[in-house]
């Protein structure tokens, strides 16, 4: 069984990057599981609050599934054309301390997607994504790419996917991240 972990950058309750992730669980190819994440408990980041008190139990749990599973998708909002602070914050603690950095993310199989209420999904985000995760040491697959634009026709008010045409995509996208990840690890 392959287990990727889905990782939302959004705190909304009606987060369509959430959404997107929710759909995205139910068109994971047959051995493939998506474990759906949010940061929220992910306080923010304090060098001194880390020197003081350690790494807070939130960001322990999250970083420990990362380091488990099998692949990790991005899924990001765009916030004034760049990535959400909510969510480099998570990664800013997840990287702490940097001797934990290999554990949870080197060589880690991952993939950005996203949703925004724009005409232009979340391409600036995503680019904005690519020197964070060279940093880090994962393998990020930039072969596929879903940018989902006009995301609140394309979810309705229950947060449900219904635009066949992204559900589509979202599916082709998914079964290529998976099959990056078993060549990643046959290649091992």
């Amino acid at each position: 069984m392959t287990t990727v972990i889905g990782l939302s950058g959004s705190l909304r309750r009606d987060s369509f990057n959430t959404a997107l992730l929710r759909a995205a669980s139910g068109v994971m190819p047959a051995g493939v599981t998506l474990d759906i994440r949010t940061l929220h408990g992910v306080p923010l980041y304090d060098g001194d609050v880390e020197a003081a008190e350690g790494i807070p139990p939130a960001v322990t749990e999250l970083k420990d599934a990362i380091a488990r599973a099998d692949g990790l998708v991005l899924a990001t909002p765009e916030y004034n054309n760049g990535i959400p602070g909510v969510f480099k914050n998570g990664i800013d603690w997840l990287s702490r301390p940097p001797a934990d950095i290999a554990r949870v993310f080197k060589g880690k199989p991952v993939a950005v997607i996203g949703a925004s209420p724009g005409g232009f999904g979340t391409i600036l985000s995503q680019n904005a994504w690519q020197p964070v995760l060279r940093t880090l040491g994962t393998t990020p697959w930039w072969q596929g790419r879903l940018l989902v634009s006009h995301a609140s026709q394309v979810f309705d008010a229950q947060g449900r996917l219904v635009d066949e045409a992204v559900g589509r995509q979202l599916a082709e996208f998914m079964q290529g991240f998976a099959q990056f990840i078993g060549a990643q690890r046959r290649a091992d």
